[in-house]
């Protein structure tokens, strides 16, 4: 007689968007661009180790920002190697929706998309919302908050860039904190849940800037992963100098109550 095989379904990955922390909860989401690519698997654990719950993956194809950078090949790979972070996927290309799934079962936990390459772009959120993934929306420095008015109640994270997308490294464009501004009064004002985001130029001199504006999800990747500091040391100085600010008496951040930091 011949036994039958009786096969094990595979365990499921515990859902890393169980981890991530409500909206006015301050994340500091590294910016994997910045990481050593040969040595991403310890990049991506020195992260965790140093309480970063969400990594923040940029995907640009060449012809949306002038540079190219990774495929969801490399995604699946990080995500074997750490299945309980947060991937916060940034898709800077044209036509995202002919890359969201493939990125969505790669193992991305957000997708976001851009105003600017999208013609219907509430329609996308929706269905990316389907495909089981957390929907964001961005936007370039130019671009107006009125461009994404329609997408506000739907999202559930609104991206300011506060650079030209398409390179590290560059200083923040103080005049995209205006727009953090005003889409965090209308956060508060309609009660809408998003997390609101900010990329670009983030470091110990910028971030409480950014979250004096409003902002509670802070992408930075040379000011992590830079500077000659371990990653550790740099998460934890950006941290501390939120705090710092946050503690003034006439700190915008310190008034709204909004000084935890993860």
């Amino acid at each position: 007689m011949t036994a039958t095989a009786v096969k094990k379904k595979p365990r499921a990955r515990k859902k890393a968007s169980s981890l991530s922390p409500s909206p006015r909860e301050i994340v500091i989401t590294p910016s994997i661009l910045s990481a050593d690519f040969a040595r991403m698997s310890q990049e991506l654990g020195k992260c965790r180790r140093a309480k970063a719950t969400w990594i923040h993956i940029d995907v640009m194809d060449g012809h949306f920002v002038p540079n190219l950078t990774l495929g969801p090949p490399l995604v699946k790979c990080w995500r074997k190697a750490e299945p309980k972070l947060f991937f916060d996927t940034h898709l800077m290309v044209e036509n995202p929706m002919s890359l969201a799934k493939d990125f969505k079962e790669a193992g991305s936990d957000m997708i976001t998309i851009h105003v600017e390459a999208s013609e219907s772009p509430l329609r996308h959120l929706r269905a990316l919302k389907k495909m089981g993934v957390k929907a964001g929306i961005s936007i370039k420095p130019g671009t107006p908050v009125k461009a994404i008015e329609a997408c506000l109640a739907e999202a559930d994270l609104v991206l300011v860039m506060t650079v030209e997308p398409g390179f590290g490294g560059q200083s923040l464009i103080a005049r995209t904190l205006n727009k953090v501004r005003e889409l965090d009064l209308r956060r508060r004002e309609k009660k809408y849940n998003y997390f609101l985001q900010v990329d670009g130029g983030i470091n110990v001199d910028t971030a409480h800037l950014a979250v004096a504006a409003g902002a509670d999800v802070l992408v930075a990747g040379s000011a992590v992963f830079g500077g000659g500091a371990t990653v550790a040391e740099n998460l934890k100085s950006i941290r501390q100098a939120i705090a710092q600010a946050a503690a003034s008496p006439n700190s915008a951040t310190n008034s709204r109550k909004r000084t935890k930091s993860s």
